[in-house]
């Protein structure tokens, strides 16, 4: 089974209590349903789960709670013998999002502290949007991605201590020896390949075959849109366009959405898609970075909606995309592929998981950094550079960026084993941005 870290969140949940309900957020497909109910059966004496995106194309048995106990009648019709007491039995509320007024009513349900309750959801904000009634101080919220680099490498072997001496490198500053840095690069390849969706990495792990997972990351996209036009109908082509579009501006010089080019409308500007664009990162099927034109802290002051990049959730769905089958465009330094796209795309979600909030620098005179984030420790803001081939020293646009703010730090990304500090530049091996 695939070691997630929300599991020593859930550990903590059900065992030391808690005077809200946990709500774990995130897209389809990531592993969400499976952990909580594997938590879930670990620790509950009776687990009932209730997939509530089942009921609604079914039986309808939840679609018109009135109240608590209206609920309580309906649970026991579905399952009554398990219904026991707050201690020994846990409630799974799956797709939470499909009945907002549930949302409404964990309050109540909390406060009469009948059961142990937990809920899931793959689009939140949108759910929220539509509750008449937010149960602000009665849930806690956790975000749940695909799985991340670090867990990549527990599902392929690596164990705690390998990955401490790993880390404990990165904060001496302290680069890899080359036999060592040459598998964590052959490993950070195959995660660009697979991904980090669970049954992508599940068919890696058990049968190292790349058209079996590329078919499995090809069936998860189009579950995707296919997901969006389900709830949105009025704007599913919209939103499928944008989706769809995301690898081939990814493949773009500047990576940003340009308006226009949605509906092929010249006077087409980014504001009349907000709706989508919102859609698609509430969803979690995409990952938006927002431009900074003005590098202060914290970042989000000085973002803007004019310019923004959208990244996809999975890395090994775009290389699905960009590449298919065939491995040798990731894999071998092949001259004619340029992998920035998918190294910044890698970066992006390393960064998301790990609860960065995605800015990007843009300025027409001085460039454009890959990202930005806040640095909450020293009240400052750090510069990211993303580089995927052999210049990895030359980078203009942050410097630029680092020249006219003197207390900022930046950082550069790439393939190179050293780790180097030359002035205000900290160069790291890309694998090291697990540790970010």
């Amino acid at each position: 089974m695939l070691y997630r870290k929300i599991q020593k969140r859930l550990e903590e949940y059900f065992t030391a209590g808690s005077n809200k309900i946990l709500l774990i957020d995130g897209a389809r497909q990531i592993g969400k349903s499976f952990i909580i109910r594997h938590m879930g059966q670990k620790h509950f004496k009776n687990y009932i789960e209730v997939n509530l995106w089942e009921d609604s194309i079914g039986s309808h048995l939840f679609a018109d709670v009135k109240n608590v106990d209206d609920f309580y009648l309906r649970l026991s019709m579905f399952a009554g013998n398990k219904m026991g007491n707050a201690k020994d039995t846990l409630v799974f509320l799956d797709e939470i999002q499909e009945y907002p007024h549930l949302l409404t009513l964990l309050k109540f349900l909390k406060q009469g502290d009948r059961f142990t309750y937990i809920a899931s959801s793959s689009r939140l904000g949108i759910a929220l949007a539509k509750t008449s009634s937010i149960p602000i101080g009665s849930i806690e919220t956790e975000h749940m991605y695909p799985l991340d680099f670090e867990e990549f490498l527990w599902a392929n072997g690596f164990n705690e201590f390998s990955i401490q001496g790993i880390r404990n490198r990165y904060l001496g500053k302290m680069g890899l020896d080359e036999s060592m840095h040459a598998k964590m690069m052959d490993m950070f390849k195959k995660y660009l390949l697979v991904g980090g969706m669970p049954d992508a990495v599940n068919m890696f792990i058990q049968e190292s075959n790349i058209v079996k997972v590329r078919k499995i990351q090809s069936d998860i996209k189009e579950f995707y849109a296919i997901d969006a036009s389900k709830h949105d109908a009025r704007n599913k082509l919209k939103i499928r366009k944008i989706y769809d579009m995301i690898p081939s501006m990814m493949e773009n010089k500047k990576k940003r959405i340009v308006a226009n080019k949605i509906e092929s409308k010249k006077s087409a500007r980014l504001s009349s898609y907000q709706d989508e664009f919102e859609y698609l990162t509430n969803a979690g099927v995409a990952l938006e970075v927002s431009a900074i034109t003005d590098v202060k802290f914290p970042l989000i002051e000085s973002s803007t909606k004019n310019l923004l990049k959208l990244y996809l959730n999975d890395v090994g769905i775009l290389t699905g995309v960009l590449y298919g089958p065939n491995i040798s465009a990731v894999l071998d330094d092949v001259p004619s592929i340029n992998l920035g796209a998918v190294y910044e795309t890698v970066v992006a979600q390393e960064l998301k998981a790990h609860g960065k909030k995605l800015f990007y620098y843009d300025n027409r005179h001085k460039g454009e950094v890959d990202f930005l984030i806040d640095d909450f420790d020293s009240l400052s803001v750090v510069p990211i550079e993303v580089k995927s081939g052999r210049d990895y020293r030359i980078h203009s646009a942050i410097d630029n960026l680092l020249k006219a703010n003197e207390n900022a730090k930046g950082i550069v990304l790439s393939n190179n084993s050293k780790v180097l500090q030359k002035g205000s530049v900290l160069y790291l091996p890309i694998y090291f941005v697990m540790f970010l």
